[in-house]
């Protein structure tokens, strides 16, 4: 069976991945997509606005909005504020509530990260915060090196106007590489701990206290009235009290006396009552958790059976976002009854609404829905709920890709209803493949749906490797493919590649082994990891071999014969590429032989071996011409008119160029027309000396404004070249 990855999508010609099509934004990090294509201009994207939203009853906290203007009035360079409470106290409400109010300070954008620093599992690696923000703020190809990262971010955010958010932090070390470059940003961190560590890096520090009881009887009042509140002024007053001035205990006790209008304030209190002297002496070293825990046994005891059991599913699902889709695979039921559902546990507060189709869970919360899970439902039962969605995020994924990289769906996906989850397995009859219909209906709601679901569905193969359902891991690796392919995400790129390669070995799929050899590899290239790249594609040519397959044996050679170009061994590049064309030539695949040949173009013109290059660039695009690939058709003809103006048929050249450039612009290909308009530039440069007549300094500048967005590396390379010679 063949697992080659066609080349149109991404090649590794030139050390970076060919890519092109719309490209894909994160408006935060929780979702919120912004699709955009971006102009020879090099265009921004739209100015993120990622601040969670703030509830209507937001009220007793005029005393610290105050408090946080004083402190980013004071004196310093970029000032950093660091707000520090126990859990359910509300810290990121008011943040959220501070920073909408100052927007206008901020025309640059405002970002949001939760760090889950006091989450189950792991806290969020600073390098994945860095990437969405780059991305949010225009970046479409960001280094998987964290200290490359933090260069990038610091040099980016410098001259901007912006705001950051870094909720949920565990220790200074997780803040420091997100901290801006500029002074006229401003970065607020929340925590339950102190982080002194910060205080070296100019930190200014706000305590959140609990609600006063006014407040809080007034927070209670906006819950479920003012009259019933006057009307029990006592056992308000003492509710208010049993939830220990925290806003979210008081908030889930208000749902639950406003889902009950008949029901006596009296009878809360009671409940939140009992063993009140334990959890008092919990609280003196769990600050507030205990209190917010007996909160919330109470809001659960309450629920109608089918929206107790959604939240206990959902507790123990690795995810860090959800929506009805998911929660209807959860419980194997149709989406109308999760929408129910979820509907139930917003009102309940037991759940956050954060965004469209997006909600979370507090981490108190759920920590709670994953405990209870513990208590009422047996280990089957959780493991088959989590087999359920990540089998449903499998389904959802191949047919994503499908939609998007239909010539390259060659494997198949087994994404049908895993043991357990018959028809009726679940408590309304669900089949157990998933909620319909899909969430998305056409290519860009396809590629808009696994950016937004990116970091579920790497959860999803994490967990399933880590359960030894090996062919599912390896099968939402490649229903990725567009994913990576697409946004360029190197560093999930390379994680899912290698827990897929591993994934099939284990299930010993030596189809899908090669499937994740040969992505793994273009992604490992694209990154500029070429030593790693190598490797892989040696893996995968030997693999190849044994199997017999002589399309895939092409494509690890075109990536070895690459990966040695791009390392600066030519000598050694150019016998893997002239033995890829004779095997495609040979099992009649001349598309294939046709991109080999561009790369050796590329060694010839390198070489100054002009007649060469033209003939083997000429030869390509009549190849991609025939069999109807006008993207690479078109690639070949840059370096045509590239090798044509540098042998004195300046004119010639720059027509083959601009029309190029043409098709580059057309399909969005944002990377390739940043290269044309280097060339260009280049070519007006050699051809009278200063390039002012053909426009050089123009071209140079555009192809710099597209470089930033989508290779910072190959702008760096431009920079420098461009001083070398005096021009830049």
């Amino acid at each position: 069976m063949n697992t080659a990855r066609d080349e149109n999508q991404g090649n590794t010609i030139g050390g970076s991945a060919q890519l092109y099509g719309p490209s894909v934004q994160a408006g935060t990090v929780e979702g919120g997509i912004h699709l955009h294509a971006a102009s020879v201009d090099g265009e921004r994207p739209p100015t993120p606005r990622q601040l969670l939203p703030v509830p209507s009853h937001f009220t007793g906290r005029g005393a610290d909005l105050a408090a946080l203007d004083a402190l980013r009035a004071g004196d310093g360079d970029r000032p950093l504020i660091v707000v520090t409470g126990p859990a359910g106290i509300g810290k990121t409400t008011l943040v959220s509530r501070w920073l909408r109010e100052l927007q206008p300070d901020f025309p640059d954008g405002q970002l949001y990260a939760d760090l889950r620093g006091h989450s189950v599992g792991d806290p969020v690696r600073p390098g994945e915060i860095l990437a969405h923000f780059l991305r949010a703020l225009g970046a479409r190809s960001v280094p998987t090196d964290l200290a490359e990262l933090a260069s990038l971010w610091r040099s980016r955010s410098a001259a901007l106007r912006i705001a950051v958010v870094l909720d949920n932090a565990l220790t200074a070390a997780q803040v420091k590489p997100l901290l801006t470059g500029g002074p006229d940003t401003l970065v607020v961190v929340t925590s339950r701990r102190r982080l002194p560590g910060l205080r070296l890096d100019g930190a200014r520090f706000h305590p959140l206290g609990v609600l006063g009881p006014a407040a809080g009887v007034e927070l209670l009042s906006q819950g479920i009235g003012a009259e019933r509140v006057a009307g029990e002024p006592r056992s308000a007053q003492q509710v208010v009290a049993l939830c220990a001035g925290l806003p979210l205990a008081l908030c889930l006790a208000s749902a639950r006396l406003a889902s009950r209008p008949r029901q006596p304030l009296r009878t809360l209190a009671h409940a939140l009552a009992q063993e009140a002297g334990r959890l008092a002496a919990l609280d003196a070293a769990g600050e507030g958790e205990a209190t917010v825990r007996k909160a919330l046994d109470v809001s659960y005891a309450v629920l109608s059976t089918e929206s107790a059991l959604l939240y206990r599913r959902l507790g123990v699902l690795p995810v860090r976002t959800f929506d009805a889709w998911t929660a209807a695979a959860v419980c194997a039921e149709p989406l109308e009854w999760a929408e129910r559902r979820l509907d139930e546990l917003i009102e309940a507060n037991l759940v956050e609404d954060i965004g469209p189709d997006t909600c979370r869970f507090h981490d108190l919360v759920r920590i709670h829905a994953r405990d209870r899970a513990l208590v009422d439902d047996t280990g089957a039962a959780r493991e088959e709920a989590l087999r359920r969605v990540c089998a449903w995020y499998l389904r959802a994924a191949t047919e994503a890709q499908k939609r998007l990289t239909p010539a390259q769906f060659t494997l198949r996906s087994t994404y049908g209803p895993p043991p357990g989850t018959e028809p009726g397995a679940g408590t309304g009859g669900g089949t157990g493949t998933g909620p319909e219909p899909l969430p998305y209906a056409d290519d860009v709601g396809a590629l808009g749906w696994l950016d937004a679901h990116r970091m579920n569905l790497m959860a999803a193969v994490r967990a399933s490797a880590e359960r030894g359902w090996y062919a599912m891991s390896w099968q939402l690796v490649d229903g990725l493919w567009p994913l990576f392919l697409r946004l360029r995400h190197y560093d999930l790129w390379i994680e899912a590649h290698e827990i897929g390669r591993d994934a099939a070995r284990r299930a010993g799929d030596k189809d899908g082994e090669r499937q994740m050899l040969n992505s793994g590899a273009i992604g490992l290239s694209a990154a500029g990891r070429t030593d790693d790249a190598a490797a892989w594609y040696t893996a995968s040519l030997g693999a190849a071999r044994e199997a017999g397959d002589v399309r895939d044996e092409g494509q690890a050679l075109l990536g070895l014969g690459s990966c040695h170009r791009e390392a600066g061994r030519p000598a050694e590049a150019a016998p893997y590429l002239r033995r890829a064309i004779e095997v495609w030539e040979g099992c009649g695949y001349p598309r294939g032989a046709a991109l080999a040949r561009i790369v050796l173009g590329e060694l010839a013109l390198a070489d100054g071996d002009h007649a060469g290059a033209l003939a083997l660039f000429g030869r390509a695009r009549e190849g991609l011409l025939a069999v109807r690939d006008p993207h690479d058709a078109a690639r070949a003809l840059v370096f045509l008119g590239r090798t044509r103006a540098a042998t004195g048929a300046y004119a010639a050249g720059v027509a083959e160029l601009e029309e190029a450039l043409a098709v580059f612009t057309s399909s969005g290909a944002t990377h390739w027309q940043a290269r044309t308009l280097e060339m260009l530039g280049d070519s007006a440069l050699e051809h009278d000396g200063t390039g002012e007549t053909g426009g050089a300094g123009d071209h140079h500048t555009r192809a710099l404004a597209l470089y930033e967005t989508t290779s910072p590396a190959d702008a760096r390379r431009l920079r420098l070249s461009l001083r070398s010679r005096g021009t830049g």
